[in-house]
């Protein structure tokens, strides 16, 4: 178990939190996978949630982007109240998303935190091609890294507002219809995070129009 200081921490919606956290000497992972943590606070230890890296392994810090439940009072509450100079506890690491190849990344919420770190570690190393992105949120004002993914993806990122409340607006999920009227080739690979029902329901539309659930990254 290695103790991680926080070096700054700072929400970047209403509801989700970024957190820098100082990198310990040699330590290791890939885009996609995820930490084990809990917090340094008495009573606090032992309370194990699984967070994905959002940084990359090149990176002198580590960077985790976290959604905040503050009506919950459980881990990301507390999460939600900590400063600069709190600890995290790592516990472990899991192998989660890899990249396997060229594809339509799926996302909803904060589904996207898998997928950050791939989109930049394929956009570093000049490699992001033939990725295209729709990602679901409420509204505009829930999008994570909006300005950046539009910066590293451009016209291959696509936005599905389910409640924006604005006068005009449509409102859409990315259902089996979505689907048909946006994706021409179903038999590409695809990457879907979310919650466990919009995962469900996505590779289940999918699968119904005839994608290979062995192309499935979930």
């Amino acid at each position: 178990m290695q103790k991680l200081k926080i070096v700054e921490t700072h929400y970047i919606t209403h509801n989700v939190k970024r957190f820098v956290l100082e990198k310990p000497k040699d330590f290791e992972y890939t885009p996609g996978q995820s930490a084990n943590i809990s917090i340094n606070i008495p009573g606090w230890e032992e309370q194990i949630r699984s967070f994905t890296f959002t940084s990359l392994q090149d990176w002198d810090y580590l960077e985790f982007i976290i959604k905040i439940y503050e009506e919950h009072n459980g881990v990301t509450s507390q999460l939600g109240k900590l400063k600069t100079g709190a600890e995290l506890l790592l516990h472990s690491i899991d192998g989660t998303i890899k990249f396997k190849g060229p594809g339509i990344f799926i996302a909803g919420g904060t589904g996207i935190t898998p997928f950050i770190a791939i989109f930049r570690a394929l956009f570093s190393s000049g490699n992001l091609r033939n990725v295209a992105l729709l990602y679901s949120n409420k509204s505009k004002d829930d999008i994570i890294l909006h300005t950046e993914l539009t910066e590293m993806l451009g016209p291959a990122y696509k936005n599905v507002f389910t409640r924006e409340g604005v006068i005009g607006f449509r409102e859409r999920r990315i259902d089996r219809k979505f689907l048909i009227e946006t994706i021409g080739d179903f038999n590409a690979r695809f990457y879907v995070c979310g919650p466990k029902m919009f995962t469900e329901e996505i590779c289940e539309a999918l699968v119904s129009l005839g994608s290979d659930p062995e192309y499935f990254v979930v």
